[in-house]
């Protein structure tokens, strides 16, 4: 088995295969689960413990959503894991930075239990000497409902290594 950065080594692309990219396909990751347990770890470590998120019984009983639903910047927070699944690098990144987001929205829960997945096409890149700065769109989508969970514009930097301008 692969260690991550053999994983991530092996994604790497030259500049000019990463520039075809832009405004061109939609990269689709695969499929996650988020559990009761992840979202338990995540209200853990953010606390907001709040009872749509980690009472099940509760959250079944008083809310529209049937159950336990993910915190929003959980859903937020997976486009990593499933950026990580698809998105290429560049030939000769030192490490890579998230730099922002142009906007996110939040547009449908995401159930405990439910199954998510992202989706990410390059529409921006800024070329420097010692970075690359790609402006992503971005989407989580939800399995089996019609509307995304999340749509971001996201911002990421590769820092490489010194090139002539």
């Amino acid at each position: 088995m692969k260690s991550e950065a053999e994983a991530i080594r092996d994604r790497l692309i030259a500049l000019e295969d990463y520039r075809k990219l832009l405004n061109g396909r939609v990269l689709t990751s695969n499929w996650l689960a988020v559990d009761q347990s992840m979202i338990d770890t995540f209200a853990d470590a953010t606390r907001d413990h709040q009872f749509i998120h980690v009472d099940p019984v509760r959250a079944r009983a008083e809310t529209p959503f049937g159950g336990t639903i993910a915190h929003g910047f959980l859903t937020l927070s997976l486009l990593s894991t499933l950026a990580f699944d698809v998105m290429p690098g560049v030939e000769g990144t030192r490490m890579g930075v998230n730099y922002g987001f142009e906007r996110v929205r939040f547009m449908s829960p995401v159930k405990s239990g439910a199954r998510v997945r992202g989706k990410f096409r390059l529409i921006g890149l800024t070329e420097r000497a010692v970075s690359v700065q790609s402006a992503w769109e971005s989407a989580i989508e939800v399995e089996g409902a019609k509307k995304p969970a999340l749509e971001a514009h996201w911002i990421t930097v590769a820092m490489v290594e010194p090139r002539g301008e």
